[in-house]
C-alpha cells in the first residue's frame, strides 16, 4: 500500500466515501494549531492536535514525548475514527505534523493510514474548496481543540493499542548507533553543533550519522521519488540490510523521516525522545563536528 496520496486521489476517495481526513495542521512556536486549521482546512475534515493528541507533556523523555494512550483514543473518538478507518491525514504542506500523526496512528493500531503529499497546500493548487471557521475566543480554544472542531459525523469507537509499531527507547540508542545506522535527520549546521535554535545543548548523539529530511522533499513539500530516497539514503548506508532509527530535536521529524523510507521501500523505527531527551541527563555524551 503506499502510503502518500495526492490532492486528485484524496478528491475521488472523498466521493467514493469511506475515508476519514483529519487536520493535523501544526506550527512549532507558532499560532494555536486550532487557529491554523479555523483559516483554512478540507471541508469536514475534524482538526486533531498534535498537542496533546499526538504528543505528551515536555519533560525528561523529551519536548514531544509519546502521547497517552487514553488522551489519544478520547481525541480519535471524538474525530469520528473506528478501528477499522481508512484515514488520510494532512498538515499544511510539508507532512511534518502529518508524517508524526502517520506514524503514531500505526502505532496506536489503525492499520490503513495515508499522508495528502504536500498538504492543504496541494490541495489549494489543485483547484479544491477549503472550509474556514471563525477563530474561536480564547476560553474556548482548549475546548475546541480537545473535542476535534469540526465536521466528524459522530463519535467513534477506536481502541487505541500502544506498541502496534516499534520505537526505539533510550536505552536502545548507543546499541543501534554502534551497531545499526542512528540517522539524525536535522539541518547539518544542528548536527554538527554549530547552532542550536531549540534545545540547550547543541551537538548530536555520537555515532550518529546525519541526512537532514529536507534532502527527501521538493520545494513545494512533496516528496522525492522513491528511486531518488533510495538513492540519498545509500549515501548514508541505509539499503535495508541493517537497523536503521531516526532521531530529530523531538521525535517529530524523526517520524517525518520514517515516513520518507516508507515511501521508498525502507524500513526505520523513530527514537521519539530524539535530542531534546538525551540532552535531559548531563552525563550523556555529546559530539560535535569541527573544522
Amino acid at each position: 500500500m503506499s502510503f502518500l496520496v495526492s490532492a486528485h486521489e484524496l478528491a475521488r476517495l472523498l466521493e467514493t466515501g469511506g475515508t476519514r481526513v483529519l487536520d493535523v495542521q501544526f506550527a512549532l512556536g507558532g499560532p494555536p494549531s486550532i487557529e491554523l486549521y479555523a483559516a483554512g482546512h478540507i471541508p469536514g475534515a475534524p482538526h486533531l492536535p498534535l498537542e496533546p493528541a499526538l504528543a505528551g507533556p515536555a519533560g525528561e523523555r523529551g519536548r514531544h514525548p509519546l502521547p497517552d494512550p487514553q488522551v489519544l483514543q478520547e481525541h480519535l473518538r471524538r474525530c469520528g475514527v473506528d478501528d477499522d478507518s481508512s484515514i488520510v491525514v494532512y498538515d499544511q504542506q510539508t507532512s511534518l505534523a502529518a508524517g508524526r500523526a502517520w506514524w503514531i496512528l500505526r502505532w496506536a493500531g489503525l492499520t490503513d493510514v495515508r499522508v495528502l503529499d504536500g498538504g492543504l497546500a496541494a490541495w489549494v493548487a489543485a483547484g479544491f474548496p477549503v472550509a474556514s471557521a471563525s477563530p474561536a475566543p480564547m476560553a474556548t480554544v482548549q475546548a475546541d481543540a480537545t473535542q476535534g472542531l469540526g465536521g466528524a459525523e459522530g463519535r467513534g469507537t477506536v481502541t487505541v493499542r500502544p506498541g502496534s509499531l516499534p520505537v526505539l527507547d533510550l536505552a536502545d540508542v548507543p546499541r543501534v548507533a554502534a551497531g545499526g545506522i542512528l540517522v539524525d535527520v536535522r539541518a547539518p549546521e544542528r548536527y554538527r553543533g554549530e547552532v542550536e535554535p531549540i534545545d540547550s545543548v547543541a551537538g548530536h548523539i555520537p555515532g550518529a550519522v546525519n541526512l537532514p529530511m529536507g534532502l527527501m522533499q521538493h520545494g513545494d513539500g512533496t516528496f522525492r521519488s522513491p528511486d531518488e530516497i533510495r538513492g540519498l539514503a545509500a549515501e548514508a548506508g541505509i539499503d535495508g540490510s541493517t537497523v536503521v532509527a531516526t532521531s530529530c530535536g523531538s521525535g517529530v521529524t524523526a517520524s517525518q523521516m520514517v515516513l520518507a523510507l516508507a515511501t521508498a521501500g525502507l524500513d526505520a523505527t523513530p527514537y521519539i525522545g530524539s535530542w531534546s531527551e538525551w540532552i535531559t541527563d548531563p552525563e550523556r555524551p555529546v559530539a560535535t563536528v569541527t573544522g
